[in-house]
């Protein structure tokens, strides 16, 4: 993908959910503009991702990081902190999917989906935000989904998780503006990552049925996502926040 017009240079970002996919991507362009990027996973992939970011020649620092345990969180930015200084970006990508009817699904697996979509990126926001606060600049984006926005079959738990994202979002962009922090979320339709992939296998004609709602006529790609999030958190985008963005191909939300 080509460098992008949004400069970054100078800035140190944290991206969970890092190695693959959209924040592999995102990542990666962020480096391409000029950033220092600290890559959170909980899978040993994170160590390639962040030698990528150092083969475009930024710093990089790969950190082992599940946001369901709030110690590993405030441990991976406390390691920012001390080997790239500050922490100006945060985009929480870490999440997982779950398409089951509501009628078929267990308590435990609603407690995973919210803990890792919903809580693990509230965390993660309140363990980078007293710094940003300090410094009096701060871009955050949370990364939700279409589900949180439009009810679809079998997406009632996950759907909820999203848009709680979505809403927290709002809510913390009204807290955060006085202290010029910028909160915005960016809302994936159905895009090629491994995690949708997963979903064809495991319930084709579900996925054909939504694949088939899409007015580009395509799924959409973790690099187009990716350039999404890094126009919000650009200087370009200074005057934008509590916003949520849908990057879909067109799909009409409500």
């Amino acid at each position: 993908m080509a460098a992008m017009a949004f400069s970054l240079e100078g800035r140190v970002a944290l991206i969970t959910g890092g190695s693959r996919g959209i924040g592999r991507e995102t990542a990666l362009s962020f480096a391409r503009a000029g950033a220092d990027v600290v890559v959170g996973d909980v899978i040993p992939a994170v160590e390639s991702a962040a030698a990528e970011v150092r083969a475009l020649g930024r710093r990089a620092l790969a950190v082992h990081v599940d946001v369901t345990d709030s110690a590993q969180v405030y441990e991976a930015v406390g390691k920012a902190v001390k080997e790239l200084g500050r922490v100006d970006i945060l985009v929480n990508c870490a999440g997982i999917h779950l398409v089951q009817r509501f009628t078929e699904g267990a308590v435990a697996d609603w407690e995973r989906l919210l803990r890792v979509n919903l809580l693990g990126t509230m965390v993660c926001c309140r363990a980078v935000i007293d710094g940003m606060i300090e410094r009096q600049y701060g871009k955050i984006v949370n990364v939700a989904s279409d589900a949180g926005r439009v009810g679809s079959m079998g997406q009632a738990a996950y759907g909820a998780s999203k848009g709680g994202v979505i809403a927290f979002t709002r809510n913390l962009a009204v807290e955060m503006a006085r202290y010029k922090i910028n909160v915005n979320c960016v809302s994936p339709g159905l895009i090629n990552t491994d995690m949708w992939n997963a979903n064809r296998r495991d319930n084709p004609k579900l996925a054909e049925a939504y694949e088939k709602m899409i007015p580009w006529k395509r799924l959409g790609e973790s690099e187009e996502i990716a350039a999404a999030i890094h126009y919000l958190v650009s200087e370009e985008a200074a005057y934008v926040t509590g916003q949520t963005l849908s990057v879909n191909g067109g799909v009409f939300i409500g």
